[in-house]
């Protein structure tokens, strides 16, 4: 469980809340009151919180609970809005989907998506990728965060956290690369990483898939897709898709200091997904010359 906090830059007001995602506000008289992070449980509650339970609905007790733990406000569904007559702290009635709640916590924590360059490679064997290409970004000079079931990292600085990942997670994970000065993130999308619609609302700005297989390139669209509508995140205009090519192929067997096929292929995917971020072939191959000197 987790919770996100509020970015410097940005103030949430009840009210405020209330007219971006048509929540009713009880009493109407708190619509001031100003939220500093979300809680998705009692243990992330601290002073200022807006808690958002999940997995159960709130109860009398519950909210008293969140209040002696400092929440200013709990979100609650219509369902139970006869139920919490005299409420110790205010509620907030409506009920968010995923991609509201992800728009909420992305909000909330000042958008930390859009002030990183985002890297999401999908499959099973996500992971392995994502550690090479993060290795790969850092050589070119980025500092980098991970998100991963295997570890999760602010640059070298690993996170006790605990998966899969909710939207709440994630945001707070993003929120915490973008503090410690990250200038991209890598994402293993997968099922042990994170769950169903965790990555509503971040931007991802490319994609791939973990390709051991040589996959056509028709299926890897498909799997694409379908982690999509999985995990939340949306493909546009602005979100380059791609796998390995020839040519990346050609450039991680040159430059790899063994003949494991599935290394050079890793390698080969991690070529593939900076060149699509706009990286100069000519910063790519010394990159891959001073990480083959370093291993």
């Amino acid at each position: 469980m987790g919770s996100v906090s509020e970015s410097l830059m940005q103030r949430m007001t009840l009210g405020a809340l209330c007219s971006r995602y048509g929540l009713v506000l009880q009493p109407p008289f708190a619509s001031p009151v100003t939220v500093t992070s979300l809680a998705d449980d009692l243990d992330s509650v601290r002073p200022g919180s807006l808690y958002v339970p999940t997995g159960t609905d709130p109860t009398p007790e519950l909210l008293h609970q969140a209040l002696e733990r400092g929440a200013y406000a709990v979100l609650a569904p219509m369902a139970v809005r006869g139920m919490l007559v005299n409420a110790d702290l205010p509620v907030l009635y409506g009920d968010l989907d995923a991609a509201q709640l992800g728009a909420l916590a992305s909000g909330i924590a000042g958008g930390p998506s859009d002030a990183l360059a985002m890297f999401g490679v999908c499959g099973p064997k996500a992971d392995e990728t994502i550690r090479v290409l993060a290795e790969f970004l850092h050589v070119l000079g980025n500092p980098v965060g991970r998100i991963s079931a295997q570890g999760s990292f602010a640059l070298d600085r690993e996170l006790n956290i605990e998966y899969p990942l909710n939207t709440f997670e994630v945001q707070h994970v993003l929120s915490v690369c973008a503090e410690d000065g990250a200038a991209a993130v890598v994402v293993a999308i997968d099922e042990r990483t994170l769950h169903r619609g965790s990555l509503s609302a971040v931007n991802m700005d490319v994609l791939a898939v973990a390709d051991d297989d040589r996959l056509s390139v028709e299926t890897q669209r498909h799997l694409l897709a379908a982690a999509a509508a999985e995990y939340g995140f949306a493909i546009g205009e602005d979100t380059h898709v791609t796998w390995r090519t020839s040519e990346s192929d050609a450039m991680a067997i040159q430059a790899s200091s063994t003949d494991d096929p599935l290394s050079v292929n890793r390698l080969s995917t991690s070529i593939a997904m900076v060149m699509a971020a706009g990286v100069r072939k000519g910063n790519i191959r010394n990159a891959l010359r001073v990480s083959r000197e370093l291993s």
